[in-house]
């Protein structure tokens, strides 16, 4: 099959990572795999796995921009002379440029739902979510069903897959010298890697790091993304005094780096459609605490290979967080135990299998 990819833009994230381990997977599966977006930092990683990338004005949040017209017309060529058969949109613009070039191409057109959407007018009127709808998580198909009204049979749940093997290996450097790297101390580490976005809950893990320095003075916390929430939240650290013990890093090229300082790996996430750094950090190994939202409770089983906390729960975080550095018997247990989880359910095969036979499937149809 011949897929093109529709990306707003490919620098670090949850869809980037996405569309990265999906597009490498079907291409080592003999298929022609195209990406079309504005850029980004990890363009090159596409590249070198022989991704071919089409740059495209698309980097909007805005439903109707001059960018998606301009986009119709330098994509519109290019499938037919690639005969690309699928377009696979990831965000609610390239829905709308997705669905554009199915009626102007005649090509099928499948979106992925990454999470929960904003109830707008808009999705109403003109909800262009393709012949095919992909919930990354059961949580998102219902939302998809009860709050948008997909009709439920266009919908498939496909979990995001990881590759494990990689995770396994934990090959990542050597710890002491990667903690340096990043003006680490000596003592533990408490992590997150998400945007820095309000629905990720940044600000309670902050707060909830108060208490935890009480107890262990010489913790840190690492806090890796981008985002548009980035200034409050250092300001927030400041405004507690423990600036010194928060560290903002922006993005890394291989998130092994990260995980490979880490004693325990924190997702305090308001709303989650599944996420995929926590999926990292449990294939690598590691203690993990998430919020009882979304797609969370599916991959974490409190008790035995991480820990659930409620959204906006800063004494239940500081709680979990001391829980787990205190007691070393406990990480070791949760650590294994996620690791085995991930690695039996969420492998990459398992994700380029599903999603090509819905490929399939609807080019049948």
């Amino acid at each position: 099959m011949n897929v093109l990819y529709l990306a707003t833009h490919l620098n670090t994230g949850g869809i980037t990572s996405y569309l990265m381990n999906l597009s490498t997977s079907l291409k080592r599966r003999g298929h022609n795999i195209y990406v079309a977006s504005s850029g980004g930092e990890a363009l090159r990683k596409f590249e070198r796995e022989g991704i071919k990338f089409i740059p495209i004005p698309i980097k909007t949040k805005a439903e109707i921009s001059p960018g998606i017209l301009v986009s119709l017309c330098r994509l519109s060529p290019v499938i037919k002379s690639e005969n690309i058969q699928i377009v696979h949109s990831n965000t609610r613009v390239t829905q709308v440029l997705g669905e554009l070039l199915k009626r102007f191409c005649g090509v099928k057109h499948i979106s992925t739902g990454h999470g929960f959407f904003t109830m707008k007018l808009t999705r109403r009127l003109f909800p262009c979510w393709g012949d095919k709808v992909i919930a990354i998580s059961a949580q998102v198909r219902d939302h998809l069903v009860n709050d948008l009204k997909v009709p439920a049979q266009n919908i498939s749940v496909v979990h995001n897959g990881i590759d494990v093997e990689k995770f396994r290996e934990r090959g990542a450097g050597d710890r002491g010298q990667q903690k340096k790297e990043f003006n680490l101390g000596d003592g533990p580490v408490i992590g997150i890697i998400a945007r820095l976005s309000d629905v990720k809950g940044h600000k309670f893990l902050i707060q909830a790091m108060m208490e935890v320095l009480e107890k262990i003075p010489a913790a840190t916390l690492l806090i890796v993304g981008e985002g548009k929430e980035r200034g409050r939240l250092i300001e927030l650290t400041r405004d507690l005094g423990i600036e010194k013990q928060v560290i903002f890093i922006s993005s890394v090229s291989d998130t092994r780096l990260v995980l490979s300082v880490l004693d325990v790996f924190v997702l305090p996430s308001l709303h989650e459609g599944l996420g995929l750094s926590l999926m990292e950090a449990m294939a690598f190994g590691l203690p993990v605490i998430g919020s009882r939202v979304g797609g969370i409770p599916s991959l974490i089983q409190d008790g035995h290979n991480g820990i659930l906390v409620e959204p906006e729960d800063i004494l239940g975080l500081s709680g979990s967080i001391l829980r787990v550095l205190s007691d070393k018997t406990l990480a070791i247990k949760l650590g294994g135990n996620a690791a085995d989880f991930i690695n039996r359910n969420f492998g990459l095969r398992m994700m380029a299998e599903e999603t090509e036979r819905i490929y399939q499937e609807c080019l049948k149809n």
